[in-house]
């Protein structure tokens, strides 16, 4: 991940006010930025979206999409910004620094009850492709969820999709959620210092976190949720995560540029579904395999069954994820949620037509 990404992030949400996010969104729509992470041609419409963490495989096809060309292709100048939990991505749109981010649908749900209306525009997911590792040392004493009573479980950030899936798996096994205790830890380096240093008896990450892990042997999978039948057996139904999402008032004000977006993404996961994970690993930029191209391909390989063909919501999925947030979340459990709002299939069903 880009460090210029990350302090530049910081620092336009620190200075941008709520009240003004139609306004600044409007007029980062259409300014450059010469610190931004990645950066598209330099032609086109310019558009500026947040990753809660461009390195994690589950958020793939942001990066794959620019390293293809087809942002390019359809006339856009993305710039591709980073941060380490999708709960900061989240805070990046709603304040209006970018027009879009990258992280899981179920912010929109939330976000929902807190007024603020954004919707998913491309689900790239189908499954939470996050998996719950028990570290080597508490193997004895955690087997499942059920045992999480007492332990420090780390998660990206709190507020965050791992924090959520977390107390969810807690709750559905007979743990309140004020039994355990979350730990921030981000992903990647600092999650597997965690556990080595033992600040966590286990915790929720992604690939290529999880691979690490198992590699050093400083862990264990507990719940894998990186494909559809394993979100299933943990989460009663699929789950949708991964997903491009923005403001519902951009979207209808910028239905031109959101179409091309659609475009582009949808190219993607179709040319994801038909080549390797080391085809993949190929594409993607060489530090993201942090050394170990071997090992990034194995772990992209075993999160592709996560992602969807075209760019479509799963028909039950909003359902799932509204009952699994209902579940711990008492703002949700009390708030009526209209999900039809916070989810739309027209441009990527006009983009795969």
């Amino acid at each position: 991940m880009r460090k210029s990404a990350r302090i530049a992030a910081l620092a336009a949400a620190g200075l941008l006010a709520v009240s003004s996010l139609t306004a600044c969104a409007n007029d980062a729509a259409t300014t450059a930025s010469s610190d931004s992470g990645s950066k598209g041609g330099g032609k086109g419409e310019k558009v500026r979206i947040m990753v809660g963490g461009l390195d994690k495989v589950i958020y793939l096809p942001a990066m794959l999409t620019q390293r293809l060309g087809y942002f390019d292709a359809e006339g856009l100048d993305v710039d591709l910004l980073s941060e380490p939990a999708g709960v900061q991505a989240e805070t990046a749109l709603v304040s209006g620094q970018v027009q879009g981010a990258v992280g899981f649908y179920d912010h929109t749900l939330d976000l929902q009850t807190k007024g603020k209306h954004v919707q998913s525009v491309v689900q790239f997911s189908q499954a939470p492709g996050e998996v719950e590792i028990v570290s080597s040392k508490r193997t004895q004493d955690i087997a499942s969820p059920k045992d999480f009573r007492g332990r420090k479980l780390g998660v990206t950030g709190l507020g965050s999709s791992t924090d959520f899936l977390t107390k969810y798996l807690a709750v559905r096994n007979g743990v309140n959620v004020g039994e355990f205790s979350p730990v921030a830890v981000g992903a990647g380096p600092t999650f597997v210092s965690a556990l080595e240093k033992g600040s966590i008896d286990g915790g929720m990450t992604t690939d290529p976190t999880v691979a690490t892990v198992i590699q050093k042997d400083l862990g264990k999978v507990l719940v894998d949720m990186r494909t559809p039948q394993g979100s299933q057996e943990a989460l009663g139904g699929p789950y949708p995560s991964s997903s491009l999402y923005m403001q519902t008032d951009w979207v209808e004000s910028h239905k031109g540029t959101v179409q091309k977006l659609a475009n582009a993404f949808v190219k993607t996961l179709k040319w994801m579904s038909s080549h390797t994970a080391n085809e993949i690993a190929e594409k993607m930029p060489a530090d993201y395999s942090q050394g170990n191209k071997t090992l990034y391909a194995i772990a992209i390989k075993s999160t592709l069954p996560m992602f969807t063909r075209d760019g479509v919501m799963p028909a039950d999925g909003p359902g799932t994820v509204e009952r699994v947030l209902k579940a711990f979340n008492p703002n949700i459990k009390n708030a009526t949620i209209d999900l039809g709002k916070t989810y739309t299939t027209e441009f990527v069903k006009k983009a795969a037509g």
